[in-house]
């Protein structure tokens, strides 16, 4: 196993697979489940799942969906989306989930993450922190798959979700997402620097040398991708694949 893990992102929509550019623009990728036989033939560490219509239809998980998922998976899995309950995170961990991911909720009650950890514990609680940046540069978390302001700076965000008991924060600049141009190192190295816990990069890795820069140079304990996973050439046609282990030692080497 890698000492840095490389996870890929996988956003669902209505059952299917699709991934987006800044959080719009969603393109359809394919079956989970299918997705899921090949991230398992290819030996990939962890994957997480994103459902991004959940909170938004006011809808919680689709625990169905997320059964046949855990029952093929051959790694951990994270699973984020529509989770508004403590029950909620107890169903999905009893039905394989590894790691509870929160973002929305935790932002409108942020004592959910404590009531999370102390359930299921830190290292199964994820805090998801979705981020823009103003014209002035200002970086602000967003919610509601960026459909709203939350008015919090993302480094104090980290830092009181780190405080409530969470294990592990995902840290997606949503101005890069899908644009494969790189991570936001300067938002990632602010994060990194103020929390103890892991951090996961997120949102424009668009090649090898983008997870070495988010780790050697940023500081993260992990990074994410969905793009460079599931689209090949320019024309982004969709291709799942995963980098050799190899290659990866190379990397992180």
């Amino acid at each position: 196993m890698l000492r840095t893990r490389v996870i890929p992102c996988l956003l669902l929509r209505n059952g299917g697979l699709v991934k987006t550019v800044k959080f719009g623009e969603a393109k359809y990728v394919g079956d989970p489940i299918n997705a899921v036989k090949i991230f398992n033939e290819k030996e990939v560490d962890e994957l997480v799942f994103l459902d991004i219509t959940a909170t938004a239809a006011s809808r919680g998980p689709n625990f169905e969906l997320i059964r046949d998922i855990a029952t093929e998976a051959f790694m951990p899995f994270g699973y984020g989306g529509g989770i508004t309950t403590i029950d909620q995170v107890a169903s999905l961990v009893a039905l394989g989930v590894e790691k509870v991911v929160l973002n929305t909720s935790v932002v409108e009650r942020p004592e959910f993450i404590r009531e999370a950890a102390n359930l299921v514990g830190s290292s199964s609680v994820v805090v998801s922190i979705d981020v823009k940046r103003s014209l002035l540069g200002r970086y602000e978390v967003v919610t509601r798959n960026a459909g709203r302001k939350s008015g919090l700076d993302p480094i104090e965000w980290a830092r009181r979700a780190a405080d409530l008991g969470a294990g592990e924060v995902l840290l997606t600049s949503v101005d890069r997402d899908g644009t494969q141009k790189g991570y936001d190192l300067a938002l990632l190295r602010q994060v990194t620097e103020a929390v103890s816990i892991p951090v996961i990069a997120s949102g424009g890795a668009g090649s090898l040398d983008d997870f070495r820069a988010a780790v050697q140079e940023a500081g993260a304990s992990a990074v994410a991708a969905g793009s460079l996973f599931v689209f090949h050439g320019k024309h982004r046609a969709v291709l799942i694949t995963y980098p050799d282990y190899r290659e990866l030692e190379k990397v992180f080497g």
